[in-house]
């Protein structure tokens, strides 16, 4: 849920920072000046801050709800934990994989299929009196 509101919020900046290539308007309702812009943003904060003041139990419940959520965060942050550390203590290690043999009626190969190819056996080398010239006694 959070992550979807965080992906509506960036795309929303996004968005806005773009520049309009099909509509070039020069009125000047839609000129922004910065300044301007900056001063009006400080006072809402400034207003914002002094929200409490007014509404005093729309504080209280707001931090009572801002408290649930972050519980119910940390509930869903240790659950997410414990089922990722259960779900890599199952897989087996890297040696365990080796000796790891597949049991009958899990797959479609045979014990013919899983045996290893044949191959000829390996000639030997010659023997260390061919190599050195020497006759062999």
């Amino acid at each position: 849920m959070f992550f979807l509101l965080r992906v509506a919020f960036w795309l929303g900046i996004v968005c806005v920072l773009l520049p309009s290539l099909g509509s070039k308007s020069d009125a000047p309702e839609t000129q922004i000046d910065p300044v301007q812009a900056v001063t009006l943003a400080s006072a809402a904060v400034s207003d914002a801050r002094g929200f409490c003041d007014r509404q005093p139990d729309a504080c209280v419940v707001g931090g009572k709800v801002a408290v649930a959520i972050g519980h119910k965060a940390e509930a869903g942050a240790r659950t997410l934990f414990e089922f990722i550390s259960s779900k890599l203590s199952q897989q087996p290690q890297p040696a365990e994989k080796a000796a790891m043999k597949p049991q009958p009626g899990q797959g479609t190969l045979t014990e013919a299929d899983m045996a290893p190819a044949w191959h000829a056996p390996v000639p030997l080398p010659p023997r260390r009196e061919a190599r050195a010239g020497r006759p062999s006694a």
